[in-house]
């Protein structure tokens, strides 16, 4: 087959792909409210997507706003960059820090309940544009907040707002009201190889 040839199947080839495309979006509406998108599994990348994401909002003008459940006073890369810019969202990092080192389970349900009642008023504020709960599946997990409770926050949550909860162990009731959920899965990470977290990667 000449080259020629070649380039005008693949040309009537993706001609029909495009048609199939458009014809599919043809289909589809615009979203009439914000969405509810969960972010899970036992993979590294979680957070980082959601932090992905604000960028994408932030870019396009959005109000953001960021509830930390876990992470606690340690230093990340995400929050020293968002921190030079404490006009673009709205940020609060809530935990005492990982669970096996608090190892006070009165003191993360405090810290829990506390983050939350921040993330309820920010849910129903209409202020924002997206907010994201980095963590929320981990208080969850350990039963720190009534998942009952937050996912009627959730569900009530402005009509203008999108909400992104991270964390490892979605609980099942989340998953059946989420409008989009990943799973990351782990394929091979470097800690199993001995190397510790690396900053500007991990962290």
């Amino acid at each position: 087959m000449s080259s020629d040839q070649e380039n005008a199947d693949h040309a009537a080839e993706m001609k029909n792909v495009q048609a199939a495309h458009r014809e599919k979006m043809s289909k589809k509406e615009n979203a009439d409210k914000g969405l509810f998108l969960l972010i899970t599994g036992d993979g590294k990348g979680k957070s980082t997507s959601a932090f992905g994401t604000i960028i994408r909002a932030l870019g396009w003008g959005h109000a953001v706003g960021v509830v930390q459940y876990i992470k606690g006073n340690w230093k990340t890369g995400e929050r020293q960059f968002f921190d030079r810019f404490p006009d673009l969202l709205t940020w609060h990092t809530m935990g005492q820090g990982f669970t096996w080192d608090t190892q006070d389970k009165a003191k993360d349900m405090e810290a829990a309940r506390a983050a939350w009642e921040i993330s309820r008023d920010m849910l129903a504020s209409g202020d924002f544009d997206l907010i994201v709960l980095d963590e929320l599946n981990i208080v969850l997990r350990y039963d720190y907040l009534p998942v009952a409770e937050v996912l009627e926050g959730l569900m009530a949550r402005h009509p203008r707002t999108s909400v992104i909860v991270t964390g490892r162990d979605a609980k099942e009731v989340l998953r059946d009201k989420a409008d989009l959920i990943t799973e990351m899965a782990p394929i091979r990470h470097p800690f199993e190889a001995g190397i510790k977290a690396k900053r500007g990667i991990d962290y």
